[in-house]
């Protein structure tokens, strides 16, 4: 919960940024694999298939190598002491094994060149940052680590059931020290922690391995020291193999924050609601009149200068390669009204907010009554012009009707006359601008004759009755023009709509399980249930997700996607509510399976 490694299946850490998720790259082979650099620790001798596995119910990683002559496996974890540490912990499970391991650090996003230095017990590994700045990671090992120029590579070998391990501290000296009783109980403290926080959570029913594994990747992307919750662990993962959308996702967006809080508050979580709340009202005092821009820096920061590193070749050779993210500048106006859903989620278990919090929500709510009409960039961050899209609208609409609802039930002072007032006039814009007759749907902006997927969250987040003719006439549009079996464009990219960037994206996760929950919420269970378990088998191994995926199935954009797991658990949630018959919610319909008039599935 400072910052996330990614392990790939032969046993390598080919992606770290160090010492927090939005900092440089230690290791980003994944974007260049001949300067981004790698931490591999694996079976050196006849592996012919690797496996690997989560421990239930943790963010602990088991990586196994089998071959035809036995079986060794590396267990990878970060403890929970605040330390920054990666644990690697490797085994001869049957037969003797031997490891290698193969450690090049290439800082800085691979512009700094490292100095090693042997240390008691380990390497210290050194650099300056581009600014002259020093820092230092010390490797320690429980065998001797030979050094070759800038890497470490040395092999081990293990009988069976011996073991050995490798430790990446951040600095030294260390405290607690590092040795064989550190790495044992720091694994038990590691593993204690993971079920503990899993089981406080409310699970539904069905899929609650699924919904698990989803919680516990939000879980990882929030930091502990500063509240913040990261969009994704990476940047630069493109969107179009070889293409220009290749985006730094390591930063907190106020709306996938707030997304994320939703979730896992539906499932009992709300320790980190309150920490993001008070992230974010510590933001809003530094901000300006409206109070939010659209996202931050993991510790707060507010300015994110987007610059291309042209060192790295790129995932497939995608570039440019992006740190930093311009869209920051941006305006987007349905943030207040993701941010009011969860807030309001969260004060309906916690209770009333304090005061001093809501003094500040009252502010940023008075301001949207008199500018939700701005025009701004949309959910989808266009490059292109501003305009007044749905979006924009009708999180809006959100945002003031959660105001309202939270002072109401706690008695809070606020203008109720203005933001009904207001509220009452976007939903009529809603109705009549946005509709457009010839189409059968609401469009992606005003006058216009697009389809966008966020028409998908109307009936979610309560706008619309699923019932209406005219939401199951846009939901039957959206069926026409943006899905292709359970795969759901966000939208089409079009002279109308040009969204300034060439290249024609994949299939957007999130948009696919949207899609679940409207059709569940509109009364189509059946067909609902059937999309959502097709979606299972787009997940990599682990039951992880990226942001797309490609009409071949590939995953597309930064990995692992804080959008799409939350809105995995939401869909699996109300699904899970709707096949045991809670008939208590007002928005429960009976289980059925509609069809279209050309006789074809709804």
């Amino acid at each position: 919960m400072n910052t996330v490694a990614l392990v790939a299946q032969d046993g390598t850490i080919d992606f770290l940024s160090h010492p927090s998720i939005d900092s440089p790259t230690l290791f980003a082979a994944l974007l260049d694999p001949e300067k981004g650099g790698r931490f591999a620790f694996h079976v050196e001798d006849g592996t012919i298939s690797f496996r690997q596995i989560y421990l239930p119910d943790t963010n602990i990683l088991i990586s196994r190598f089998l071959g035809d002559e036995g079986i060794g496996e590396v267990c990878d974890y970060m403890p929970i002491d605040g330390s920054g540490r990666i644990v690697r912990r490797a085994r001869a499970i049957v037969g003797p094994k031997t490891f290698r391991l193969a450690v090049s650090a290439r800082p800085d996003y691979g512009r700094a060149r490292p100095k090693l230095e042997p240390v008691e017990n380990g390497v210290a590994i050194s650099w300056k940052d581009e600014a002259g700045k020093d820092w230092q990671v010390t490797l320690y090992a429980s065998f001797p680590l030979t050094v070759s120029g800038e890497d470490v590579d040395t092999t081990i070998d293990l009988k069976e059931g011996e073991d050995c391990w490798v430790v990446l501290c951040p600095g030294r000296p260390e405290q607690p020290p590092v040795g064989d009783r550190y790495v044992r109980r720091s694994f038990s403290r590691t593993r204690d922690y993971w079920h503990k926080w899993v089981n406080r959570g409310s699970y539904p029913t069905f899929w609650r391995e699924l919904v698990v594994r989803s919680a516990l990747t939000l879980k990882l992307l929030t930091s502990v020291e500063y509240g913040s919750i990261a969009a994704a662990a990476t940047f630069g993962l493109p969107e179009v193999l070889g293409g220009e959308r290749n985006w730094d996702y390591r930063y907190c967006w106020v709306r996938d924050s707030a997304f994320t809080l939703y979730s896992l508050s539906r499932l009992g979580y709300y320790d980190e609601a309150e920490a993001f709340v008070h992230f974010l009202m510590e933001r809003a005092v530094e901000t300006g009149e409206s109070g939010l821009q659209i996202m931050y820096r993991m510790d707060g920061g507010e300015k994110m200068p987007e610059v291309a590193l042209d060192n790295l070749s790129g995932y497939a050779g995608s570039a440019p390669v992006r740190i930093g993210n311009a869209a920051y500048r941006q305006r987007q106006m349905d943030i207040y009204g993701e941010f009011l859903d969860a807030l309001y989620i969260s004060t309906k278990a916690r209770g009333k907010p304090a005061y001093a919090v809501w003094t500040k929500i009252a502010r940023i709510v008075d301001w949207l009554t008199a500018n939700w009409h701005l025009e701004d960039r949309g959910i989808w961050e266009s490059r292109g012009e501003p305009k007044q899209y749905l979006s924009a609208r009708l999180m809006c609409w959100v945002a003031l009707d959660r105001a309202m609802k939270i002072a109401e039930i706690h008695s809070l002072p606020a203008d109720i006359i203005t933001w009904r007032s207001e509220r009452d006039k976007i939903q009529k814009t809603i109705l009549e601008e946005f509709w457009n007759p010839e189409v059968g749907a609401f469009t992606q902006f005003k006058g216009s004759s697009t389809l966008d997927a966020v028409v998908l969250l109307m009936p979610l987040v309560k706008f619309i009755n699923p019932r209406d003719p005219m939401w199951t006439s846009t939901l039957a549009a959206v069926r026409r023009h943006l899905v292709r079996d359970c795969l759901v464009k966000r939208y089409i990219n079009t002279a109308e709509n040009d969204d300034g960037l060439a290249g024609e994206e994949g299939a957007f996760t999130i948009c696919s399980f949207w899609y679940v929950e409207a059709l569940a919420r509109t009364g189509y269970v059946a067909e609902a249930r059937l999309l959502f378990e097709k979606l299972h088998t787009y997940a990599n191994h682990l039951g992880l997700f990226s942001e797309e995926l490609s009409e071949t199935g590939d995953h597309l954009g930064n990995f692992p996607q804080g959008l799409t797991h939350l809105s995995l658990i939401s869909a699996a949630i109300w699904l899970d509510r709707s096949l045991n018959g809670d008939k208590a919610d007002p928005g429960y319909f009976e289980f059925k399976m509609m069809e279209d008039p050309d006789g074809t599935y709804f």
